[in-house]
């Protein structure tokens, strides 16, 4: 009965419906979409009544997500009318989604100006959903973000700020990633947005890693796989869309996909030990998509195409060794990873053929839809082949509700579930049990009651998604609420002498100098900064707010933590921590080398002191 209900509706009554719902969306108004009409709709046989209702343009719109400018889908500002008609050939979001039938947009902070506020968010996803709800068969838009948190996330505070992966591998909890992923799909779900790119699934056994790093959970197969597993069940227990990325591995390159094509030297064996396990679990968790990567894995196909490209990686491996029935989708397509063997053109088309079902941020949308749509009319690509595509999306938008409920959200709906006192309170608490103690000479932390007076220096950088905000002054004024007195000076990344020179003068006086860094390498001006405040014989404490790497750099410290990001909640933990409010409980989800002998290492992974130590 239930998969009668959407093939019941013509094509009529989806335009009348949706030019009903069309100026809906304002605060507080709640309309039902076309799809939502009679029950909700379950089962692959009214999908496929409603693909078999579109052109050919409106299936394969149905696999593009794309970006766009402005916090508005239909009124942004004059600059981001300017990049859209530049990049996008349209002057906003309502354009692009009629102009290419798009089946998904993806929001970013900063440059694209998608992220203001919460408010904004919520009325810029009802404008999504309203011109989606105008196209000639109206389907709702799966809107899409990367929430990974920790230094990679896109809508910061007052949204719970959950620790990132590599925190919570130092926290070796999985009922605490499941729940930091249930508590952040919530929040993402009362904003409209039903797809998050994460979690990462990479094992980062590569220190010199420039992509992945603290954006995975780990060095440990098994470990990697648990968490990564806990936080697919988390989100998509709040109704999120969970997708692990980027397979068939990410985690042993030196290289950035965003600017080279890398190449993964695993053997196949090492694959299966390394690589293969977090998919698996994820795939055994019941994950929704997976996200392919840009690079060459010759053990798994000795053509090298890109992964994205390659039918033998993602049909043959990930759907028939691996089963996975689920949405494939590619990484960004703008990055030079993917673009390195082909043209613009043929990227999507090429990524069709291999078997991917839904194309990321294509560098330009028009090119890459006119590609699609021309390779099914020269025979290249079948139209079967597409709606097979179209058919996986459809089951994802209807697992999250969009065709069977409103995609509308409220004000009201927003303030009630983003950002509450139990989640802020909640994501306290799991991030305090991620900060990790490397060093502790002579028990110098915790710092006395007499130990008031101190310097924090060094990096100060910026908060992940909120431009206005940086790390210095949120670790200072969480040290100050804990009763210390404390000045502070941004040094940077890259401090010169002067300022060097500065912050040492500064330290006469302080009971402790608490340092701040930020991958810290072997000719970074941090080193000069803390060996200098070391000479001075004043207690340095370091505290490294990215990579846990930069202690291998530093000597002579007499405390070292590690917070694997620099978000209030993590700078309000390694305060508490400084100040005995809480013990270090982080273990070191990684292995960190000697810097000068990296055959050696200096602190296994599972390392982490404690206070009873």
């Amino acid at each position: 009965m239930q998969d009668r209900s959407l093939s019941r509706l013509s094509r009529r009554t989806l335009l009348a419906s949706a030019t009903a719902v069309a100026g809906a969306g304002a605060l507080g108004v709640t309309a039902t979409p076309a799809l939502a009409a009679g029950r909700p709709a379950t089962g692959d046989a009214s999908l496929r009544d409603l693909i078999g209702s579109m052109s050919l343009e409106a299936k394969v719109g149905q696999l593009f997500v794309t970006y766009f400018y402005g916090h508005s889908a239909d009124n942004p500002n004059q600059s981001h009318v300017d990049a859209n008609l530049r990049e996008l050939g349209v002057r906003n979001a309502a354009e692009a989604i009629a102009k290419y039938h798009l089946g998904g947009v993806i929001y970013f902070s900063g440059w694209t100006g998608n992220i203001i506020d919460l408010h904004q968010v919520a009325d810029l996803t009802n404008g999504v959903q309203r011109a989606s709800l105008a196209l000639p068969t109206p389907v709702p838009s799966l809107i899409s973000i990367d929430q990974e948190h920790g230094a990679n996330t896109r809508i910061g505070s007052p949204a719970t700020q959950m620790p990132g992966a590599m925190a919570l591998g130092a926290g070796r909890s999985t009922s605490d990633a499941r729940t930091a992923g249930q508590i952040a799909g919530a929040e993402l779900a009362a904003l409209g947005i039903y797809q998050n790119f994460a979690p990462v699934a990479d094992v980062n056994v590569n220190p010199a890693n420039p992509v992945i790093n603290v954006r995975s959970f780990g060095a440990d197969p098994t470990a990697v796989g648990k968490l990564v597993a806990a936080q697919v069940q988390g989100y998509q227990r709040a109704g999120v869309i969970a997708c692990a990325k980027h397979f068939p591995g990410h985690g042993d390159t030196g290289a950035d996909s965003h600017t080279q094509l890398p190449v993964i030297t695993h053997t196949r064996e090492e694959w299966e030990r390394i690589d293969a396990p977090p998919f698996r679990a994820a795939i055994a968790a019941g994950v929704d998509s997976i996200m392919t990567a840009h690079l060459q894995v010759p053990a798994l196909d000795p053509s090298n195409d890109p992964a994205t490209l390659s039918p033998i990686i993602l049909t043959d491996v990930l759907r028939g060794e691996l089963g996975f029935e689920g949405v494939i989708v590619t990484d960004a397509l703008n990055m030079q990873g993917v673009r390195t063997k082909y043209g613009d053109d043929r990227v999507p088309v090429l990524a069709l053929k291999a078997g991917v079902d839904q194309l990321l941020f294509p560098p330009n949308i028009e090119v890459a839809f006119n590609a699609v749509v021309a390779a099914v009319r020269s025979g290249e690509l079948t139209e079967a082949r597409i709606e097979e595509s179209v058919l996986r999306i459809l089951r994802l938008k209807q697992k999250v509700g969009l065709l069977s409920g409103s995609p509308y959200v409220s004000h009201q709906e927003v303030d009630k579930a983003v950002g509450t006192r139990k989640n802020l309170a909640t994501a306290d608490r799991i991030t305090e049990r991620t900060t990790t103690l490397l060093v502790n000479k002579n028990d110098t932390l915790p710092l006395r009651s007499r130990q008031r007076k101190l310097l924090v220096v060094g990096a100060n950088p910026v908060f992940p998604a909120d431009a206005t905000r940086f790390a210095l002054p949120s670790l200072t004024a969480s040290l100050d609420d804990l009763g210390f007195t404390t000045t502070s000076i941004a040094t940077g990344r890259a401090p010169d002498t002067a300022t060097i020179d500065a912050a040492v003068a500064a330290a006469t006086g302080r009971h402790a100098v608490v340092v701040v860094t930020d991958n810290v390498g072997a000719t970074s001006a941090q080193r000069t900064l803390v060996s200098r405040l070391v000479a001075t014989g004043i207690p340095v404490i370091n505290v490294a707010v990215r990579n846990p790497y930069d202690i291998a750099q530093l000597s002579g410290v007499r405390a070292a933590l590690a917070t694997y990001c620099w978000t209030d909640a993590e700078l309000r933990a390694v305060a508490r921590v400084i100040a005995g409010r809480v013990e270090p409980r982080g273990k070191l989800p990684v292995p960190i080398q000697r810097a000068d002998d990296p055959a050696k290492v200096l602190f296994p992974a599972g390392h982490g002191l404690s206070y009873d130590d």
